[in-house]
């Protein structure tokens, strides 16, 4: 729980400054700002923790079937984000948001099918709850509902596609925790960190070259922002090593319902910054969510 905690918490910080940084960049190259500016500080907490004595001066045992569940995830990571991109030109944009945050119950769906974890029935009553409860703060206000037309558009397909790439990432990388495991006795801190150091090495070499290739003048600006990018990469690889440990401790499916405090992370900076009240719909979207998180820390 704590792992997941600092996880949320680093990344409530690295998407206020990444969301400087897209204004600034645009929405690809802040993208990949996060990875590049990211990869060093994997490597640094890697070293950091063979230098600390959490395992020998060797490599751990890497299987093609590792690789390619890291491979997996990084790719579908990416492709979430591309899918919310496409989502953002729609008019319908808050139907693709809302339906975006089905992410965990799919987790729970993609776990069981490729990894056969099943949650109990009351984990799986917590992640009911904690996601009724996100998709409750996610509507628009009364005065505002969307018609039914809207909620069967193209908004609607990228924000379930958005919510299923984030899915299987999550279970890519779960996976490859797992085989990782399975090859040889590894801690979890030493499995997160591997797992971290690759997905975002990946994610650097097939980003960068995407942009490269379609918009090559984006790739300055990245290096001249270099203080609010390192902000963003630093808070991005702590949250991400924070996610990738607990995917070596638990399951993909807890492990991203308890994500979802993120949630109320978020809201209690954007009111503090705003000096805002929560509204009743928002009170009881937060008191569902945090009762199906309750629920989950319980289980665990």
């Amino acid at each position: 729980m704590p792992v997941v905690l600092f996880a949320a918490a680093a990344q409530t910080v690295r998407n206020t400054a990444q969301r400087s940084l897209t204004a600034e960049l645009g929405t690809l190259p802040a993208t990949l700002v996060r990875f590049l500016y990211g990869l060093p500080f994997a490597g640094i907490y890697l070293l950091a923790l063979y230098l600390g004595g959490d395992g020998a001066w060797s490599l751990p045992r890497f299987s093609w079937a590792y690789l390619g569940w890291i491979a997996l995830g990084a790719f579908f990571q990416v492709a979430a984000t591309a899918a919310l991109l496409l989502a953002m030109k729609e008019r319908n944009f808050a139907v693709a948001v809302t339906l975006s945050k089905t992410e965990v119950l799919q987790v729970a769906l993609f776990a069981g099918i490729f990894l056969h974890e099943l949650p109990t029935a009351v984990a799986l009553a917590a992640m009911a709850l904690a996601t009724f409860g996100v998709l409750i703060l996610s509507l628009p206000p009364r005065g505002q509902m969307l018609s039914l037309s809207a909620w069967a558009s193209r908004s609607a397909l990228y924000g379930l596609a958005c919510g299923a790439c984030f899915a299987i990432a999550t279970v890519g990388y779960r996976g490859g925790a797992v085989e990782l495991a399975r090859l040889g006795e590894i801690s979890p801190w030493l499995s997160g960190a591997w797992g971290v150091l690759i997905a975002q090495l990946m994610q650097t070499l097939g980003l960068g070259a995407w942009i490269a290739r379609t918009h090559a003048q984006g790739l300055r600006p990245i290096f001249r922002a270099w203080r609010v990018s390192l902000l963003a990469g630093g808070m991005g690889a702590a949250a991400s090593l924070a996610w990738f440990t607990a995917y070596a401790m638990q399951g993909a499916a807890p492990v991203r319902t308890l994500g979802m405090v993120e949630v109320v992370f978020s809201y209690i900076v954007s009111r503090r910054v705003l000096s805002e009240s929560l509204s009743r719909q928002e009170m009881i979207g937060m008191a569902l969510m945090v009762l199906g998180l309750v629920l989950i820390c319980l289980q665990g």
